[in-house]
């Protein structure tokens, strides 16, 4: 585990009604993220806004770090990046001493400028550019190969380069204890096993051979571990313990077809976190009695113990890479009300739109809503919080809400996750500014987009310019 930089103590504050640790409803009857009014800073920094809070950002880590670290001997986090790619998020893991998986030249980019320790670093990715391995090369990254001639091309660069190559593989696993499994479909129809094997990632038991046998052969080349990730498919404990177990029967595999036994595995991220008003994918799917940090960490390290002992092998060193669990629940989206259309049903217009919280339309993701001032007083109905977007623009169907009104404010909870990073610009919206707290103190952290960012990204070419602007001929 890597010992953190700059860990400050947490202390929760005193919420009436908890969202959170340090998300709750505050002393005046408003919705509250680490010691600051939600209402207080949307009339500072304007809608539609994110805002973080450090101190559940760190607890969420803790979490995860202390439940794995109480079953398992050697273990490392690592933040993935894509999570939440913001630079101060990744000073605030690298403080906590979480490694990170970075996905292209960007992510591996940001995590670098912020100063994380390279050799806790991983570059993932199915179709790795040279401009990509070469960054992670030259700044010894842990390289996840993930295409048949990756490795041939790591090599050409390496000795290019005069350097040492860090390689882990990424495994098409067979979990066949899954086959008849079903879990929530985000990577199309089928058991966790189908939608396992339909995925892009991974190589097969014999090409994992041939990869290691052939880097064995080469002298710039060390071998570091084997990775999977499961995905968000299943909150079940258990579905992960057999990915966990199958990995280790493939380190077996390895060591019997090659030699070679993975000093590491990476057992990727996935997982979930459960919320009392419920959150996640198809309608509320973590609710309540979802698994926590210490239950993973139970059922996955008692599987890899249990099978490296049948099997032989040490016990590796364990990595995993938690990203939406430790960023999501940090997260509030803010939005203001605006136009309030009633007819057959209760249509509340919001600034804050499918952009802001893309995972909404595209995978029925259930964030949930929030009035700010007054969170929670009066009688409530039912409503549609809608954006403006040209398209339906669902940010949340039949919700019952207290009385809205025009200029009121509405919080999407758990929005840490996934969404800055993956905010998107349908009708040339501009993307919102990110405000980070910590214990009653806030800072911008991401700038709110411009039209001259919108617009300078475009270019009109000279013959379009000349025709355009052409002066009509005298008579």
């Amino acid at each position: 585990m890597t010992s953190p930089i700059h860990a400050p103590p947490l202390a929760a504050p005193d919420y009436a009604t908890r969202f959170g640790e340090f998300v709750g409803i505050g002393p005046n009857g408003n919705l509250w993220v680490d010691g600051c009014d939600v209402a207080a800073l949307a009339e500072a920094y304007g809608t539609p806004l994110y805002v973080i809070s450090e101190n559940q950002l760190r607890h969420n880590y803790r979490a995860f770090r202390d439940a794995f670290a109480a079953e398992y001997p050697d273990v490392e986090i690592l933040f993935a990046n894509k999570s939440n790619n913001g630079l101060a998020i990744r000073h605030i893991m690298n403080q906590e001493g979480a490694g990170g998986d970075c996905f292209g030249a960007q992510e591996m980019y940001m995590a670098l400028l912020a100063g994380t320790d390279p050799a806790t670093l991983v570059l993932n990715g199915s179709n790795k550019q040279d401009e990509e391995l070469e960054m992670a090369l030259a700044n010894g990254l842990c390289i996840n190969i993930d295409a048949e001639d990756e490795l041939d091309r790591i090599a050409d660069i390496a000795a290019r380069l005069g350097v040492v190559a860090n390689l882990g593989i990424r495994l098409k696993l067979d979990l066949e204890p899954l086959r008849d499994r079903m879990g929530v479909s985000m990577h199309g129809p089928g058991s966790l096993k189908q939608q396992s094997d339909s995925t892009k990632w991974g190589m097969t038991r014999e090409q994992t051979v041939d990869i290691v046998r052939r880097a064995l052969a080469m002298p710039a080349m060390r071998l570091k571990e084997t990775h999977f990730h499961l995905s968000r498919m299943s909150n079940e404990p258990a579905d992960f313990a057999v990915m966990a177990r199958e990995m280790i029967v493939w380190s077996a595999n390895l060591r019997d077809e090659t030699g070679w036994t993975p000093p590491t595995i990476d057992i990727g991220g996935g997982w979930t976190f459960g919320k009392w008003y419920g959150t996640g994918p198809n309608r509320q799917i973590d609710g309540p009695d979802a698994p926590t940090p210490a239950d993973y960490a139970r059922a996955v390290c008692s599987a890899i113990r249990e099978e490296a002992e049948a099997r032989g092998l040490p016990l590796p060193k364990l990595r995993l890479e938690p990203g939406r669990a430790l960023s999501g629940p940090a997260g509030v989206a803010v939005g203001r009300v605006g136009a309030v259309k009633r007819g057959a049903k209760t249509w509340v217009n919001l600034d804050l739109s499918t952009n802001h919280l893309s995972w909404a339309s595209v995978l029925d993701w259930y964030y949930h809503a929030v009035r700010v001032r007054n969170a929670a007083d009066g009688d409530c109905e039912t409503v549609d919080l809608v954006g403006p977007l040209c398209n339906s623009d669902e940010r949340g169907a039949h919700r019952e809400m207290p009385a809205l009104a025009r200029s009121d404010l509405v919080a999407f909870l758990d929005a840490g996750g996934y969404t800055e990073s993956s905010a998107a610009a349908d009708t040339a919206q501009l993307l919102p500014a990110t405000v980070l707290l910590s214990g009653g103190r806030h800072a911008l952290i991401t700038e709110r987009e411009q039209m001259k960012d919108v617009a300078g990204r475009f270019r009109v070419p000279a013959h379009l310019l000349a025709a355009s602007f052409a002066r009509p001929e005298a008579a």
